[in-house]
């Protein structure tokens, strides 16, 4: 977190009050609430009454996926169906299929280019072949894993054409890319506080007024009756100081982060030449703060392994289901073959990163490489 949002976050938590409630402590605690989603709000482009706070990205995800559809279905019953990217972080994807699966949706996975990219024409020929049908469209704005940065406007313009409601998942992308949710056209969108120096378990989804979404959580009526839950004050607030700083310090962040990501990329190759840098071929539709390799010969968990002991925490984008190890449906989608999207490792760089974390990793990658390498030549024999 950074120590504004700390500062902020203790200060308040030492401080007694509901904001749903009446006497003078309650009305201090909406009054904080109120102020920290007008300052939100100014800093990603949306109207107050625009701003849900929730409990993080994922609630938000849910929110919105589930909250516009069931809208849309109980407004007509012919709208059924829904478009998703198939390289969307596992809070779209599962939320999407549970629709399909418990509530009787039926799915469009929108396929990716090498890059990661849903195309708008891609999103447009989906559209088209039922324009009626469809109940709600999802496509991240950046994704989480190769860092691939989304033409979120141009989808959006085509959602609009038919009428189709966007939601975005921009958790990777408020404060490392230029956001506005007003300008970007897209009619709910997804933040949380943890990606940007804010606490974790805070979050928003930026929701258009006049976008109508049925809630998932019932009980008090908070949030224009779409999130019920008594705030999270404290929270709140952090989160609101983070978003500002992050936004305000975009442009900054950006490149003193986009060099020390060029300087590992350049270093990782320099290093292990047959690496593969997945996503875009240079930094112009890449997040500032990622950097996603596969290294042939390795297995992803092995060399993470190796790397955490070596004091160099990184991630390999997979999911465990009954304690086997799944390559990355972002690389598969992507084109990649399982052996590929099964030696991946995700580097992320951040506010607090520095040059020397950077020299730290690369000094531990080559004999972390040698060492997996060996390892799965001794497995396969």
């Amino acid at each position: 977190m950074l120590p504004e949002a700390v500062a902020a976050m203790s200060a308040e938590l030492a401080v007694v009050g509901n904001p749903s409630s009446l006497h003078a402590a309650g009305r201090r605690a909406r009054r904080r609430v109120e102020e920290a989603r007008e300052q939100l709000a100014a800093a990603v482009g949306a109207q107050p009454a625009e701003v849900i706070f929730t409990g993080g990205g994922t609630e938000s995800d849910n929110l919105a996926v589930k909250g516009i559809y069931w809208a849309r279905c109980a407004a007509d019953s012919r709208r059924t169906r829904i478009l998703a990217g198939a390289a969307e972080h596992h809070a779209v994807l599962d939320v999407v299929q549970w629709l399909a699966d418990e509530q009787g949706a039926s799915v469009d996975w929108l396929p990716v280019d090498g890059a990661g990219r849903v195309g708008p024409d891609t999103l447009r020929a989906a559209i088209e072949r039922d324009p009626d049908s469809v109940a709600v469209a999802s496509l991240m704005w950046a994704n989480n894993e190769v860092g691939t940065v989304q033409p979120i406007a141009e989808l959006a313009a085509v959602a609009h054409e038919y009428g189709v409601p966007l939601h975005t998942d921009a958790v990777q992308a408020v404060g490392a890319v230029p956001v506005d949710f007003a300008a970007s056209g897209v009619d709910a969108l997804t933040l949380t506080g943890h990606k940007l120096g804010g606490p974790v378990g805070s979050g928003a989804l930026l929701l258009g007024r006049d976008v109508p979404a049925q809630p998932v959580l019932h009980g008090g009526g908070q949030e224009r009756d779409i999130r019920s839950g008594t705030l999270d004050t404290a929270g709140v607030v952090a989160l609101a100081l983070a978003v500002e700083h992050a936004v305000g310090q975009q442009e900054a962040y950006a490149r003193r982060v986009g060099a020390l990501r060029d300087e590992l990329i350049a270093g990782v190759r320099g290093i292990v030449p047959d690496a593969v840098l997945n996503g875009p071929p240079d930094g112009r539709d890449r997040l500032p703060g990622i950097a996603h390799f596969s290294f042939p010969g390795c297995e992803g968990d092995a060399l993470l392994m190796l790397l955490d002991a070596a004091g160099i925490a990184c991630s390999t984008g997979s999911a465990c289901s009954a304690g086997v190890t799944e390559p990355s449906h972002v690389l598969l989608a992507m084109g990649a073959d399982r052996a590929c999207a099964k030696s991946s490792l995700r580097f992320s760089l951040g506010h607090p990163s520095t040059a020397a974390d950077v020299a730290a990793l690369l000094a531990a990658l080559g004999p972390a490489v040698d060492r997996a390498r060996r390892a799965g030549l001794t497995t396969t024999r």
